[in-house]
């Protein structure tokens, strides 16, 4: 490669939070996260240069925007380190910091900071330089201005070296006669105008040829995750480029590490085609080898509310939050149940079986020990939480357990929200929602409760009775064969236990 990669586009700084989640807050009903570690990286255009630094022999340089703060000042450092030659642009106001608070592999919550976008300043001769001696250029925009530039695009426009464009709708139009750009389906349907109801293959052929009409590109390569990238370069009939693995996985990174591939596949003489097979290749092995969490240190610790034995995605508050997300934006029906679920009998099991019977996943609200005795008195619970989340979480029917500490679950409702809520058992008999206690909670955000068949004669209070009662039965009929009467006429004196006086 003779020359420089060079990347151009918006940084950002991420910032990832690893935590153990395993409580709700007392003030409020949201999960609190215990921080465990901390780490940086840079993200956007940074990530993508740092991709591209890793391939051998490849000169990187980036030019971007970078504010006058300590977060600019990481970012440097980070992408120094990684071998990224920085050619930095003036930015007003604060540079944009992505956090993501994650548990177990889990982003459970994204807060964004750095303020509105601010305007990049004016690119020094240095910079008009560099690429204008570029061996390929790649655009990465993410909508904050640099890519908008006018004396950029200027240098842009007048360079001989290939052009990747990956897009982003907030940001101006990729340059007309860019060799490949590179926009995902998302991205294609709102920067296309595609009408909705058309299959994700029809959006994403439709999108790139129109893509490529407006913006006079030599290829429009659609990034469909799973499903691979489609590839529109010659004629109306595209190419698909089927992914190599399936493998399920944090894609966060994914896109940057097509473009940064493609444009070094296209650096060294590849045809789009060809750029665009390794390209695809390259980022189904990035989240199959974990995504950007192969780029963090692992988790030191389980959640506590994890049970082992039990797969991790089945137990704690992040479990409850991934399912609930993930049926919510499928516009399924969420539907929670709770209770002590001491001794996990027949009973419990019908009500639960009834229960995800009402919607598309079940998520039950577990008592913690201190919850149950406190409710059920100090000999409660016989079974600890941890295996009577382990059974729960074995069922077939329960999708989610988490375990909250309150005497009621109305704080878990409130931050769980669902459709319905179910209960069953001695409340079958009360006239409906009018003597449940989270009824009329449940009906503020416009969910129902009901009430589910119980099966009669199962109850842990009667079972636990039943159990001391035929151990007492047990231990009289034991005592009464160990000890029998004396022969008629032998003396005896009073039993001692040995050692208790």
């Amino acid at each position: 490669m003779r020359g420089p990669l060079v990347v151009v586009g918006d940084t950002l700084l991420d910032r990832d939070v690893e935590g153990a989640v395993n409580r709700l807050c007392p003030d409020s009903p949201v999960p609190v996260l215990d921080e465990t570690s901390s780490t940086d990286r840079p993200g956007g255009a940074g990530l993508a240069a740092m991709f591209a630094a890793a391939a051998p022999d490849t000169e990187v340089v980036l030019v971007t925007a970078l504010a006058d703060d300590a977060g600019a000042a990481r970012l440097s450092s980070l992408l120094a380190a990684a071998g990224v030659q920085v050619y930095a642009l003036g930015l007003a106001g604060g540079t944009p910091e992505k956090v993501r608070l994650r548990s177990q592999g889990r982003v459970l919550l994204r807060h964004d900071r750095g303020g509105a976008v601010g305007e990049p300043g004016p690119p020094a001769e240095a910079v008009l330089r560099v690429i204008a001696g570029a061996a390929t250029v790649l655009v990465s925009d993410y909508g904050r201005g640099v890519a908008g530039q006018p004396a950029l695009r200027a240098a842009l426009a007048g360079t001989r070296a290939p052009v990747v464009w990956d897009p982003h709708p907030r940001g101006p139009a990729a340059l007309p006669g860019v060799h490949l750009a590179t926009p995902n389906e998302s991205e294609v349907r709102e920067l296309a105008k595609v009408p909705p109801g058309e299959t994700r293959l029809v959006t994403a052929s439709r999108g790139a040829l129109e893509l490529r009409q407006r913006w006079r590109a030599r290829a429009v390569a659609v990034t469909m995750g799973g499903d691979g990238a489609l590839l529109c370069h010659a004629g109306t009939t595209p190419l698909i480029v089927p992914a190599v693995s399936t493998a399920d996985g944090d894609t966060c990174g994914a896109g940057d590490r097509f473009a940064a591939t493609a444009a070094i596949a296209l650096a060294q003489g590849a045809l789009v085609s060809e750029a665009v097979q390794e390209a695809v290749a390259e980022a189904c092995a990035y989240v199959a080898g974990g995504g950007v969490a192969s780029m963090l240190p692992p988790p030191v610790g389980p959640l506590p509310s994890v049970v082992p034995g039990v797969p991790a995605e089945r137990v704690g508050v992040a479990a409850a939050a991934t399912v609930v997300s993930e049926v919510r934006a499928a516009g399924g029906t969420v539907v929670a149940t709770g209770g002590c679920f001491d001794l996990l009998h027949a009973g419990h099991v019908a009500t639960l079986q009834a229960a995800r019977q009402l919607g598309d996943c079940l998520v039950v609200c577990l008592n913690s020990d201190a919850s149950v005795a406190a409710l059920k008195g100090p000999d409660r619970p016989v079974m600890p939480q941890g295996d009577r989340s382990r059974l729960l979480a074995a069922l077939s029917c329960v999708d989610a357990v988490m375990v909250f500490d309150d005497p009621t679950p109305q704080a878990a409702l409130t931050w769980l929200r669902p459709d319905i809520w179910v209960k069953g058992g001695d409340y079958a008999t009360g006239g409906g929602e009018s003597v449940l206690p989270e009824a009329d909670l449940v009906r503020r955000w416009g969910g129902h409760t009901v009430v589910v068949p119980y099966l009669d004669g199962r109850s842990t209070t009667e079972m636990i009775a039943a159990a001391h009662q035929r151990g007492r039965a047990s231990t009289s009929a034991s005592t009464a064969v160990l000890r029998p009467d004396p022969p008629a006429g032998v003396a005896t004196r009073p039993h001692r236990s040995a050692g208790i006086r």
